[in-house]
């Protein structure tokens, strides 16, 4: 009997897993723990990692070991704005991505404790019968993002370095 692997997509917004793990554990993320586990739940067809470009050296290798790992990296510039803020985070990117995949996925896997992905995840389980899964540091991650899932999956200790 031939049982296909599910097909699984992974989104990971990069800052807010940096900050969060950072914040809640003192710790990092380890993405090639991740990657290893990930892969014994089924088939990885699209795997995104969403960053901001930097040159500084480290984030360059940090991002040069995410496409070691198997990830496409994709980066966006950071803005400065004149008012002294700044703007860089990824939630259109990601919103489009995940709807563009999700027809051809059996399941999304979203790294990432924001609340504003909410709707996203609602609309792809309404609209494409998928399962949905959020990897986020518990204390961190929207309630509402934690209820608009199948599955919230806190970050556990062997996911961290």
């Amino acid at each position: 009997m031939n049982v296909s692997k599910p097909k699984i997509g992974v989104f990971v917004d990069v800052q807010n897993i940096y900050y969060t793990t950072r914040d809640a554990f003192k710790r990092s993320f380890d993405y090639r723990q991740f990657w290893q586990y990930l892969s014994q739940q089924g088939e990885l067809v699209v795997a995104n990692a969403y960053a901001i470009a930097s040159n500084n050296d480290g984030q360059r290798k940090f991002q040069d070991a995410l496409r070691h790992i198997g990830f496409e990296v994709k980066l966006k510039p950071f803005i400065q704005r004149s008012d002294g803020s700044a703007k860089g985070d990824w939630d259109v990117g990601i919103t489009i991505d995940i709807m563009e995949a999700a027809s051809d996925l059996d399941v999304v896997v979203l790294l990432s404790g924001d609340g504003d992905f909410e709707l996203l995840m609602n609309k792809i389980k309404q609209k494409h019968q998928l399962t949905t899964k959020v990897y986020g540091v518990e204390s961190l991650t929207a309630n509402n993002l934690i209820q608009s899932v199948d599955e919230f999956i806190a970050i556990p200790s062997h996911l961290l370095m």
